[in-house]
C-alpha cells in the first residue's frame, strides 16, 4: 500500500521526556559559604531585605492605594445621549 502523504516535508517531532527512575540523582545542594552567611546576618542586623524573605515594607508599598468603592462617578442620566 502506498501512502497517502508526503515524508519529504517538516517533521513534527515531540520530545518525551525518559522516566524519573531513569534520571541521575540531583547533586546535593551546598551550604552558603561564610562570607554569604555573615553577609545575610549583618544586613538582617540593620533591618534590610533579605533575599527570599517576606519583606512587608514592599508588600505596603506595593499595595494598591485606592480601595473597591473609594471613589464614585456621577451615573449618566438615561437618554442624555452619551
Amino acid at each position: 500500500m502506498t501512502p497517502t502523504y508526503s515524508t519529504t516535508g517538516r517533521q513534527l517531532r515531540i520530545f518525551v521526556p525518559p522516566p524519573a527512575e531513569s534520571l541521575p540523582p540531583a547533586p546535593p545542594l551546598h551550604p552558603d559559604p561564610p562570607i554569604y552567611r555573615d553577609l545575610m546576618r549583618a544586613w538582617a542586623d540593620r533591618g534590610r531585605t533579605l533575599p527570599g524573605h517576606h519583606d512587608p515594607e514592599w508588600v505596603r508599598l506595593a499595595a494598591p492605594t485606592v480601595r473597591p468603592g473609594a471613589f464614585s462617578a456621577p451615573r449618566d442620566p438615561r437618554g442624555d445621549g452619551r
